[in-house]
């Protein structure tokens, strides 16, 4: 269970409706509704009654909030524990990330506990392969995903669902696809090992086999020949998002099926105690996604 969703629906039954707990915590109402909605599944209950105009706690929401409460508490507990009073972070903190995501979100974050934190240092790898962590010696993996079981441990950090996109000049030119059937007839961006798009219909996965005149191995390069005009890429929302917002992609909405939702997730070596270091890189992630996440397709 993912503290930062307790401490979300504690956020929530405080101040009574979905978008105040959002101004409060820094983000949306619709990822908020989003991580509600995570938690009830995973706790298999309903915690709030929910209308346009007003929201309360279910009974199962009722005999839940102690419990939350005590979850919250015992965290910081911990916490306090370990932190001795040591303010500031030190050693060296091991990071793999992949190239996109690196650049334009974790080097400003490390950068940021660096400034705060002179003794800490950081080594960071960037790469869009999956590198052994544990083999590696590195204390964080930060990856795009739908995560399967492993023996490695792993917390959800943020949404980042797959998005298709154009550029202005390729629409221009050959209009959008309006279903799956319509992209056999435009030209699709592949990134390497990805011969199929993965859908969901109806709750299940849905893979559309495509074609095209460009294959890539980086995203960088799938994303660059999208903003080129050489046709429609499907990219994760933090690949593209920026480039959306300033024009130089169109989002492309299919009506027959809906993006796949993967994560942004903190994977780790081992379940034994984590260093401070590493819990304050991830929480300083989370923020920063949480945050960029207003802007959201």
């Amino acid at each position: 269970m993912d503290l930062a969703d307790v401490a979300l629906f504690r956020a929530i039954a405080s101040v009574g409706s979905l978008s105040a707990a959002a101004r409060r915590m820094g983000t949306s109402p619709m990822l908020v509704s989003r991580r509600l909605a995570g938690l009830e599944a995973e706790l298999g209950a309903r915690l709030f009654h929910r209308t346009t105009r007003s929201l309360s706690l279910t009974p199962e929401g009722e005999a839940f909030l102690p419990h939350a409460a005590t979850l919250i508490e015992a965290r910081d507990s911990a916490l306090n524990a370990v932190s001795s009073g040591v303010s500031a972070l030190s050693g060296v903190l091991k990071i793999t990330a992949p190239n996109v995501i690196g650049h334009s979100v974790i080097v400003p974050v490390v950068a940021a506990l660096i400034t705060e934190n002179p003794a800490l240092r950081v080594d960071l790898t960037l790469s869009d392969g999956v590198i052994d962590i544990a083999t590696a010696g590195l204390d964080v993996a930060v990856r795009v995903a739908v995560m399967k079981p492993s023996d490695l441990i792993a917390t959800r950090v943020a949404d980042n669902p797959f998005t298709l996109c154009a550029s202005p000049t390729y629409v221009g030119r050959f209009g959008e696809p309006a279903t799956t059937a319509d992209l056999a007839g435009h030209s699709c961006i592949k990134l390497h090992a990805m011969d199929n798009w993965p859908f969901t219909r109806d709750g299940e996965m849905h893979r559309v086999r495509i074609g095209g005149p460009l294959s890539a191995s980086t995203v960088d390069a799938v994303r660059a020949a999208c903003i080129a005009g050489v046709g429609i890429a499907m990219l994760t929302y933090w690949d593209v998002h920026e480039h959306i917002a300033r024009g130089e992609l169109v989002r492309i909405v299919l009506a027959d099926v809906k993006p796949l939702e993967v994560g942004i997730w903190a994977v780790f070596p081992t379940r034994s105690q984590l260093p401070s270091r590493v819990r304050a890189f991830i929480d300083a992630l989370r923020d920063r996604l949480l945050v960029d996440a207003e802007n959201r397709l």
